[in-house]
């Protein structure tokens, strides 16, 4: 505070106010620190988002059922019934009675499946039930010069003439290049045409046939 003098008395002048500075905001003074208030969820936490999927979602290891799997799919209705009557086979059957019984197994096998290819796979492949019965090479080898084989042969050529092209798709095909000569090729052709028949199924005719060992050329 400051004196100043009016008519002989001192009198007392209030000191001038402080300037204070502008803050821009609230108007507390002096100004506290914005604390940003957490955000409180009170429907639980927030869901995940999950891909979508174009199809049906299996999670962990799949099984297949024996039986119930698409014919000529490998597993399904035949590999099911090959495997039925395989079982019927005893285990200390003699040469004589496993050929008795593959034609069996095979005639059933041909009474009960549609096509030709799902046939040779579950009766000729490689884990067709003439491989199990006969798992010797030497004992195959015989069987295949065996009136037994002739038979299952002639089976294939009757499910062949009925199976149609869309059975055959049934399982995926496979394409194989030959090197051969023309004179070859042209006789194929030649007696392709001759048995009214497509080249193809000439030489599917050819390989599903047993030639000898000495008819192929050593390397």
């Amino acid at each position: 505070m400051s004196n100043y003098s009016h008519s002989g008395n001192s009198v007392s002048q209030p000191a001038a106010p402080m300037n204070r500075p502008v803050y821009q905001g609230p108007t507390t003074y002096p100004p506290q620190p914005q604390v940003q208030p957490a955000m409180t969820n009170h429907h639980g936490p927030a869901p995940q988002q999950v891909p979508a999927t174009t199809g049906p979602t299996t999670f962990g290891p799949t099984t297949t059922t024996p039986g119930s799997g698409t014919p000529g799919q490998g597993g399904g209705k035949s590999a099911s019934i090959a495997e039925t009557l395989l079982a019927t086979v005893s285990p200390t059957a003699t040469f004589e009675e496993k050929k008795r019984e593959s034609v069996r197994v095979a005639r059933e096998l041909a009474r009960q499946v549609p096509d030709w290819v799902t046939f040779f796979r579950e009766v000729l492949g490689v884990d067709g039930v003439i491989r199990k019965l006969f798992t010797h090479p030497e004992h195959y080898a015989e069987f295949e010069r065996s009136e037994e084989f002739d038979e299952i042969q002639m089976l294939i050529v009757s499910l062949r003439e009925r199976t149609t092209g869309q059975a055959e798709d049934k399982e995926p095909t496979r394409v194989i290049t030959v090197r051969l000569p023309k004179s070859l090729h042209e006789s194929l052709r030649w007696e392709a045409h001759s048995r009214r028949t497509s080249m193809n199924k000439l030489c599917i005719s050819k390989l599903l046939q047993v030639i000898e060992d000495k008819m192929i050329p050593a390397e």
